[in-house]
């Protein structure tokens, strides 16, 4: 067995390219939700949000008795239920912080993830530890002090979301096996819309719908490109590598969120922004050329396969 993919193959690097769109769309997401916060609550934003991504899923979630046999799995559905709740904490933290900091912190999500592929016995080469740490590293570099930022409660919020979306992937390692592509992200989004629905129900009552054209725009970006389009991404390019060089993509949103949150919101910017932002691609492709072909895990989790 090769100790690194053939990185010279067109095809071998075609997954890691679906884990970059994914974290660009997921980056895009903090943006979109803070235009669309100043007229509605974090849960009703989030409701509609993934009203309009399940209506996208839907065709894919129901176009096969395989597929619609996921609505029945265990793994699927509280994968699901993990996946609307964790979006509803974290814009529920980006409310009481900046576009910037609530993007960096989740520069902690690939650390998870590799620790609990190490903790679930998923081989992570010494070349992956140091991608991530130093991707890791670049992300906590460019969040800096968070005096001014936001409050203790919205980066709590947001640190709470991480380890709601380290249960999501977890769920779906025991997902069962599909034919399509589609299938576990698909009915994933539909189930989360579900979830979400009561959830925002009881925090703020019925979500407003007269709100103005970039109230929808920032919540349409968000269903199509934060939602559908990322989840499928990252399914997809996901279940083709190993977790620790999955993970590190991660580190792309925070460097698109903090990059949007200071050129259209005036965040705070330093030089610790460019050192931070080199660390984390640098980082990324030191994963990506230290990665081992991975016999299971987390990466497998986030498409819905199990090679136990």
């Amino acid at each position: 067995m090769a100790s690194a993919p053939l990185l010279c193959d067109g095809a071998a690097m075609l997954p890691f390219l679906f884990l970059a769109l994914a974290g660009i769309f997921w980056g895009l997401g903090f943006p979109l939700g803070k235009i669309a916060l100043h007229e509605m609550g974090a849960a009703h934003m989030v409701l509609l949000r993934f009203a309009i991504a399940a209506v996208v899923s839907l065709p894919f979630a129901l176009a096969s008795r395989e597929a619609r046999a996921l609505f029945r799995s265990a793994p699927v559905v509280i994968a699901g239920i993990c996946y609307g709740v964790a979006f509803v904490v974290q814009f529920e933290g980006l409310a009481r912080v900046t576009v910037t900091l609530a993007a960096l912190l989740v520069g902690a999500m690939p650390a998870l993830i590799a620790i609990a592929a190490f903790l679930l016995r998923e081989r992570v080469s010494r070349a992956s530890w140091i991608g991530v740490a130093a991707a890791t590293l670049g992300a906590v570099l460019i969040a800096g002090k968070p005096d001014g930022s936001g409050t203790p409660l919205g980066i709590a919020l947001s640190l709470i979301a991480l380890l709601i979306f380290l249960a999501w992937l977890l769920a779906l390692r025991r997902a069962p096996k599909t034919a399509s592509a589609m299938a576990v992200p698909a009915v994933t989004v539909v189930i989360a819309a579900l979830a979400v629905f009561p959830i925002a129900l009881l925090l703020h009552g019925a979500p407003p719908l007269r709100m103005s054209a970039a109230a929808w725009a920032g919540i349409a970006g968000q269903g199509l490109l934060s939602t559908f389009l990322a989840t499928v991404a990252w399914n997809i390019g996901a279940s083709r590598v190993g977790s620790a060089a999955a993970g590190v993509f991660i580190n792309i949103e925070p460097l698109v969120g903090s990059i949007l949150g200071i050129g259209f919101f005036g965040d705070p910017a330093g030089a610790t922004i460019l050192v931070g932002g080199t660390m984390i691609i640098v980082g990324s492709i030191v994963t990506v050329l230290g990665e081992r072909p991975a016999d299971g895990g987390l990466a497998d989790a986030a498409h819905g396969l199990s090679t136990d």
